[in-house]
């Protein structure tokens, strides 16, 4: 009777939550109470005094703060989605791939007011009065900053599969959709990771242009940090630019604690290696949900749910393989009349740009346009080498130390977030007063926002090494130059390219916000395609900003393909782990 007893309590405590439940509980009802408090205002109209930033208090941070946040995650909900979808057309079909990736790379080029310019009256128009247009508008020019990044990633994760994990693969039987969730994704997710951790972080870098947007006479403050500190450069309010900093850095520590450091303990599983890693990523948020007792029961239904979808047998098209293999002539064929129709669109595509341009501008704006990008380029490429020489070698020294990247993960968020608008007071007011050259030293904000996407592409890469090559290193006494030359960078050098692909798209983009510098009724201008395009964006002079936007778009997809993609071929062909 006493032992049924006891077996009757034991059973009753494994029945109750524990304390781990009410912490985890907590922490997901302080999400909902969040997300229902400020889903109230994305139906405001659009002339409501809550739909725009007029006042700087101090207390409406937190408020602005929680909005900020819910269209960050938004637009990163998309970039995965979109991730998912064309970055794995792009690495499993040949044909789709020679069409995707130079669409990606001009989407890429194309700077966020260029899109902002063309979609705001189009969101606006979805939802007349409402300031729910404004918020599409807004999270589309954020999902713009984060998405090519991470598409870039996980096709290059995707292509750059070990060939003997493959073949395993094959060997075992499994379709195609069974490789991809089985092999390939997780494989994928390390360096996945930590590029959705750059593209927050990216998002940040671009929030005072997609939440204080203004094009021509269409201005709207919608509520956020970024409108809020667009009007503290306004008013010229040092404090206000200091709270915004603030609280901006309070929400990246706590998403960062709350979301991304689990997410990397969770794909650190995933590195590729033959003996196991002598340490670990840790997470305390990872450690409370893993002991606790009601919400693992919860999820195991759902988790056995997406583990059988990902075993089902489907086969992935694999026809132009097949047509290629029995009949290349007419493979070829195919290929020629692809590439045609590629051209043809391409060309359609140009006249409309041409033909809208020549109504109104001249061959001398042309010649100034193009003249403007040759400086603009010369700034990111000496800028990149700058910024090479620098982060690959802190990159690798914190890649390799899971311990110290732990503790610099949340910095190195912070740092790639810090948008250059913060910079411009301390720029206006050197320049003005040591009559300093803008060429120059504006310059150095064109970087400031993308560097990190090298040093955390890198990261990811040192993170990944496997720990065998690092003893197999060590065992034949591989040390300093020889080191570098022949085991780290070669191992990182696929994470380098997607960074520095990013990075460079990302610089280009990124001067549009630092060669046109203003603060309060102060304007310093650099020369170069982003003070024209910016300047064309506040004047609402479209055909220029057409101009703009097309002849930097074609530089960004020339300078891709003749540095970047034979780079990329490069660490695709001969530097991939088999």
């Amino acid at each position: 009777m006493l032992s049924r007893f006891v077996a009757f309590t034991s059973l009753g405590r494994k029945a109750l939550p524990n304390q781990y439940d009410l912490l985890a509980l907590a922490l997901i009802f302080a999400g909902f109470v969040a997300g229902s408090h400020i889903s109230g205002g994305l139906t405001l109209p659009l002339e409501a005094p809550e739909s725009t930033v007029n006042s700087l208090d101090y207390w409406n941070l937190p408020y602005y703060a929680l909005r900020t946040t819910l269209r960050m995650f938004a637009a990163i909900a998309a970039s995965l989605l979109f991730t998912f979808t064309y970055a794995t057309l792009a690495a499993k079909s040949r044909r789709a791939e020679m069409i995707l990736i130079p669409i990606l790379d001009v989407l890429q080029s194309v700077p966020i007011l260029g899109f902002l310019s063309f979609t705001v009256t189009f969101f606006l128009g979805l939802f007349p009065g409402s300031i729910l247009g404004a918020e599409c508008a807004a999270v589309f020019a954020i999902f713009t900053s984060q998405a090519w990044n991470m598409a870039f990633s996980f096709y290059q994760s995707l292509r750059g599969v070990p060939r003997d994990l493959v073949e395993v693969s094959r060997g075992f039987g499994l379709s195609g959709w069974q490789t991809f969730w089985q092999l390939e994704a997780p494989f994928a997710m390390p360096g996945l990771i930590w590029n959705m951790m750059m593209s927050m972080s990216g998002g940040w870098f671009f929030v005072v242009a997609s939440e204080a947007i203004a094009v021509g006479d269409t201005t709207v403050k919608l509520p956020g940090i970024g409108a809020y500190l667009a009007l503290a450069i306004e008013d010229k309010s040092i404090p206000a630019v200091l709270a915004a900093i603030i609280t901006m850095f309070v929400v990246i520590i706590a998403y960062d604690q709350l979301l991304f450091r689990p997410l990397v303990v969770f794909g650190a599983r995933f590195r590729v290696e033959l003996t196991a890693s002598q340490t670990k990523e840790r997470s305390w948020v990872a450690q409370v949900f893993a002991r606790t007792r009601w919400l693992r029961a919860a999820t195991r239904g759902p988790a056995q749910l997406f583990q059988s979808i990902a075993l089902w047998r489907l086969e992935l098209p694999g026809r132009a393989t097949a047509l290629s293999s029995q009949h290349p002539g007419v493979s070829r064929i195919i290929d020629a009349l692809w590439l045609t129709l590629v051209g043809l669109i391409t060309l359609w595509a140009t006249w409309i740009v041409v033909d809208y341009v020549r109504q109104t501008l001249s061959w001398g704006d042309l010649g100034q346009s193009v003249l403007y990008t040759l400086i603009t380029m010369l700034r990111v490429i000496v800028l990149m080498a700058l910024a090479t020489l620098v982060w690959v070698p802190v990159g690798v020294w914190i890649g390799l130390r899971p311990a110290l990247a732990e503790k610099i993960q949340p910095l190195a968020q912070f740092l790639a977030a810090f948008p250059a608008n913060v910079i411009f007071p301390v720029a206006v007011v050197g320049i003005v007063r040591f009559a300093l050259n803008p060429d120059i030293w504006l310059s150095f904000l064109i970087v400031f926002g993308t560097q990190w996407y090298i040093l955390f592409n890198v990261i990811a890469g040192a993170s990944a090494f496997p720990n065998d090559l690092k003893e197999a290193a060590a065992s034949f006494r591989i040390h300093g130059w020889d080191w570098w030359k022949s085991v780290i960078i070669p191992g990182i050098f696929p994470y380098y390219m997607t960074g520095a692909l990013t990075a460079s798209g990302g610089s280009w983009n990124a001067a549009i916000v630092a060669e046109y510098v203003k603060w309060g009724d102060q304007t310093i201008s650099a020369h170069g395609i982003g003070a024209y395009i910016a300047e064309a964006t506040a004047d609402g002079d479209y055909p220029k900003i057409v101009l703009g936007v097309a002849v930097m778009s074609i530089f960004v997809i020339m300078f891709n393909r003749l540095l970047w993609r034979p780079l990329f071929g490069l660490a695709e062909r001969r530097l991939r782990l088999d």
